[in-house]
């Protein structure tokens, strides 16, 4: 017999139940999720960190010419100084990687050196790429820039004579003193702060040893840049301009060792999911300019893409803003925010449109729905929904996009959608259950009561060509809105 504590338990459910309006009859949610106003920079932190990294570096004493350009480094993240590699970037081969800058045709002087008779200084700045010695009978300008424009990322040389290096004179085996720098940043005259004066020959004895010291440092950048190539699995958005985004939805900055928009993206890729937005969907790329020298090159992520209409951070003090660029992520999910169903103005669903299916189970009746009413969507106007919209069974559905994926086979993706089971309150919706499928596979899901929240799958999924998503769920009164999904190259 049951307890008289389990009956009215049961009444007190068959009351919440007659209280609870379908969505199918256009009834309000028991609960309303508060929104939070999405995050944006912190572009004062950003600002001290420029002002506390240190990014200079120029051809080292003892370094033999040529060796290859060292892979981008992160240099500071979220305001925290570090000195880290990008694993995504370091596995590539040059001949993977794209331009960072690509170069046209002729070079522009940007400073003279010294006379001959005089002791010069070379470059110490940003982006320090690699360098090579050139024939020294003649001070051989053309020698330098053809050889820059070999080089990845090249768009500046440092030309200079360096005297009394023991491995230049006898060890190396191009045997000339004339040093060719490459840079993947245009720097000026007042940058030229290596003197030398370091020893390198041999002590013998008690003879003296010469110092080393600079002469003619002169400087080529190439006459024009172009666009980067946008990285895979994103589109080109905006720049460059003078201004980084002071966007909603931001998630935190990184600083690169070079203007890399390929580093930006993977570092994007690989940023940890907010629990509010969700993986990261867009990222600005800017040089921070500071005291007329550049300093550092900042990566701005999003988890909510923006555009130039937000590009209004000009700088800080002394901080200027510098080619601005932007880039969105591109899912391959075809209208993942079910904002192509379009039939009415304010309120109506469907069981199916150009883009989505939706299917209910054997007997079972509008278990798998679309809307447009904009009080059930996360955003915009239009949400999925399983479980029966006018509460005809308690019968789960299943949603699908209209068409297979336009999957690369081998490539690795990252589902993500925003689901809320929420609208009968927390009794009812205490049952609620969806899964996400992979060509009939789980992959992830949620269950239980919760407002939108980010359901992903638990790892990447691995694309075969033409694979089928869908999510099954739902059981009315345990309803479960889906919203803004997305389908991400991982």
């Amino acid at each position: 017999m049951p307890r008289l504590t389990h009956l009215f338990l049961l009444a007190a459910l068959l009351t919440s139940a007659r209280a609870v309006v379908a969505p199918g009859d256009q009834g309000a949610p028991q609960q309303v999720r508060v929104n939070i106003a999405p995050p944006t920079p912190d572009n004062t932190l950003i600002a001290q960190t420029a002002n506390q990294v240190d990014q200079k570096s120029g051809v080292p004493l003892n370094a033999p010419p040529n060796l290859d350009v060292p892979p981008t480094m992160v240099t500071a993240v979220d305001g925290k100084l570090t000195n880290t590699t990008i694993p995504a970037l370091s596995a590539l081969s040059s001949e993977d990687r794209r331009d960072i800058q690509l170069r046209q045709s002729g070079y522009q002087n940007i400073f003279q050196g010294l006379p001959p008779n005089q002791h010069d200084a070379a470059i110490e700045g940003t982006a320090y790429l690699t360098y090579t010695v050139v024939n020294n009978a003649t001070y051989n300008i053309q020698a330098c820039t053809d050889w820059c424009n070999t080089i990845e990322g090249c768009v500046f040389v440092n030309l200079y004579y360096e005297f009394n290096n023991y491995l230049l004179d006898f060890v190396f085996s191009e045997k000339s003193n004339l040093k060719c720098a490459a840079y993947g940043d245009v720097h000026g005259a007042s940058e030229k702060t290596n003197f030398g004066g370091q020893p390198s020959y041999p002590q013998v004895g008690n003879e003296t040893v010469p110092l080393t010291f600079i002469t003619q440092s002169s400087g080529w950048a190439v006459d024009s840049l172009v666009d980067p190539s946008t990285p895979d699995g994103y589109e080109f958005v905006f720049g460059p301009t003078g201004g980084a985004n002071n966007a909603p939805g931001y998630m935190g900055f990184a600083f690169i060792d070079k203007y890399d928009v390929d580093a930006c993206a993977a570092l994007c890729n690989t940023r940890g999911s907010d629990p509010v937005g969700g993986v990261c969907q867009y990222f600005n790329i800017w040089r921070a300019v500071v005291d007329g020298v550049p300093t550092t090159y900042t990566c701005a992520m999003y988890y909510l893409p923006s555009n130039a209409s937000t590009a209004v951070n000009f700088g800080q003090g002394d901080l200027v803003v510098t080619f601005s660029r932007g880039y969105a992520r591109t899912s391959i999910l075809p209208d993942g925010g079910f904002e192509g169903f379009t039939s009415c103005s304010d309120f109506c669903f469907t069981t199916g449109y150009a883009n989505w299916v939706g299917k209910s189970a054997p007997k079972g009746t509008d278990d798998a729905t679309f809307f447009f009413f904009p009080p059930y969507a996360r955003t915009g106007h239009g949400s999925a929904l399983l479980g029966a919209a006018l509460e005809a069974d308690s019968l789960s559905g299943t949603i699908s996009p209209a068409k297979p994926l336009n999957t690369r086979r081998g490539t690795e993706y990252l589902v993500q959608c925003f689901m809320s089971s929420a609208f009968s309150g927390p009794a009812f919706e205490a049952q609620a259950k969806v899964d996400i499928l992979w060509n009939g596979v789980r992959i992830g899901g949620v269950s239980g009561f919760s407002e939108y929240e980010v359901v992903a799958s638990t790892a990447p999924v691995v694309g075969t060509g033409k694979d089928v998503l869908s999510f099954v769920g739902g059981a009315a009164p345990a309803w479960t809105f889906i919203d803004d999904c997305t389908i991400f190259e991982a």
